[in-house]
């Protein structure tokens, strides 16, 4: 059987497919912005098979452009192509001269202050190495970030089947991985987040990991507890920043660990004995640094060491009868702050919130040491009062009884020791920092920020990377009815109803 073939069909038809695949590479590499063998083979063909379809057919396209509708098509073709020419070098415009606006609530595509802290503060080069077998155009596009923030850091692609010895220096094992290289010091990358990337920088850019030490023994907060009320999210937080976080029983230990950077005591339940305040007196004296959460209705018994530092903790609860707390679907025992104090700790938290669950007043004393340099940071609306007896859900001002508001809810104070600094931060409240509250608004970052200054790391004081909030809106059984009624049935019907109607008016 013979099989005509038509050549100008044939050819038309192939320089169709180049068509097809001249745009079909161009897409691939616009998405993937990787020049691989593959983009050019596509646009390579599609030009080919173009150029044959054109030579093959130029006797048609002749005629077919000497038709006098094709010169009236042309001159529309002409103003489209000036139109696509000139949309075209305002793009390219845009391109070179390129301006980003991250409209997103929590700023998820900005880079965070604190990493813009950390890295513009870099005193050494830092290598942040991708292997895999394509390049990551994200990840690129966001070390260009970083690196637009200190000359110290830089980034490098590595494909590992084409550079082994590289990839068995630094022995990885597969593909994906990331790894931050700073002289002799590397550390592998959990995430590709932000968060990830400067954690990695900082724990090959620190000389040391500094220990923080959580008192037990008493019912304090547990770091190992994942419910509402326990503090894993703090230790994950703090390891986050390269601390290591360990336990102390200080009545078997008899002192504070000699590598303690930082003490922290964390809504006791019961009193401290003697000896325990004893030594957590002894070791401010020596220069050290400590954090007490405080929660009211509890005696932890730690007066001697406030009041050498001049800090008063109130025997109340504060309350806060602004009606602000049930926005946040809270009560009036849980205080909304948005007044702070001058202080490193409370920098950049103008205009943010942060709450306080069953908090006490912490305030400074009248007759504070010269030596000390002591501040509020925390006060509440002047709504608020400290209760002083609080029994069951009736709330009211109790004049001469109790203190009208603003209260302040927590302290910092230092004091020059020899040639160190001993630091002390109290707070009236150590639910804050459980993890059902430790993401609402800035109490993270007030806790970890506490931390950051006792243990002397001001640099890391800062506002964090935030995740993006969940905005499904979750709806109850008889709206999702409500909801099906109108969209299916009412909506529908109206529409068929006008559409009647209006037929039978026409008619």
């Amino acid at each position: 059987m013979k099989i005509n073939i038509n050549k100008t069909e044939l050819f038309k038809l192939l320089g169709w497919v180049g068509v097809a695949l001249l745009i079909s590479g161009y897409i691939r590499y616009s998405v993937r912005e990787i020049w691989t063998i593959w983009e050019k083979l596509m646009l390579g063909a599609g030009g080919a098979l173009l150029v044959l379809s054109v030579i093959f057919n130029f006797a048609a396209i002749k005629a077919y452009f000497g038709r006098r509708s094709t010169k009236l098509g042309t001159n529309t073709a002409a103003i489209t192509a000036i139109v696509v020419a000139i949309l075209a070098m305002v793009n390219f415009t845009g391109f070179r001269h390129s301006k980003r606006f991250d409209l997103t609530e929590e700023k998820l595509y900005s880079l965070s202050d604190q990493t813009r802290r950390v890295v513009s503060k870099l005193d050494r080069d830092v290598k942040i190495m991708r292997f895999d077998k394509d390049e990551k155009p994200l990840l690129r596009e966001r070390m260009e970030e970083y690196k637009n923030l200190s000359r110290h850091i830089s980034y490098e692609w590595v494909d590992p089947q084409e550079k082994p010895d590289v990839a068995n220096q630094y022995k990885i094992t597969h593909l994906g991985e990331t790894i931050a290289v700073a002289g002799n010091r590397t550390e592998r990358l959990e995430g590709m987040d932000e968060q990830d990337i400067t954690n990695a920088i900082l724990k090959v850019t620190r000389d040391k990991t500094k220990i923080i030490y959580f008192v037990e023994g008493h019912g304090e907060k547990s770091l190992s507890d994942t419910g509402a009320e326990g503090y894993s999210a703090v230790e994950t937080g703090l390891k986050n920043e390269n601390y290591e976080v360990k336990k102390v029983n200080l009545v078997t230990s008899n002192q504070a660990p000699s590598d303690t950077s930082v003490l922290v005591v964390a809504g006791p339940k019961q009193s401290l004995f003697p000896q325990e305040v004893a030594m957590i007196s002894k070791f401010l004296d020596e220069g050290g640094k400590v954090m007490l959460l405080l929660d009211p209705s509890t005696k932890p018994q730690v007066d001697e060491v406030l009041s050498k530092w001049g800090i008063e903790v109130g025997d109340n609860t504060v309350i806060d009868a602004s009606g602000a707390g049930r926005l946040f679907g809270t009560g009036p025992a849980v205080p909304l702050v948005i007044d702070y104090g001058v202080h490193p700790i409370t920098r950049n938290f103008e205009n943010t919130m942060t709450f306080f669950p069953l908090a006490r007043s912490v305030k400074r004393a009248t007759n504070v040491s010269s030596d000390i340099d002591s501040t509020e940071l925390l006060k509440t609306s002047e709504s608020s009062w400290a209760e002083t007896e609080l029994t069951g859900n009736q709330v009211k001002f109790d004049e001469g009884k109790d203190t009208k508001g603003p209260i302040s809810l927590g302290g910092a104070a230092s004091k020059k020791v020899g040639e160190k600094q001993a630091r002390l931060v109290v707070i009236g409240d150590s639910d804050f920092a459980a993890n059902r509250y430790v993401g609402l608004q800035r109490n993270g970052d007030l806790f970890l920020n506490a931390v950051n200054w006792l243990a002397g790391d001001e640099d890391l004081i800062s506002v964090r990377p935030k995740e993006a909030k969940n905005r499904r809106v979750t709806l109850t059984e008889s709206q999702q009815n409500m909801l099906f009624l109108f969209s299916f049935i009412l909506l529908p019907a109206i529409v068929i109803v006008s559409g009647i109607y209006a037929w039978w008016k026409r008619r």
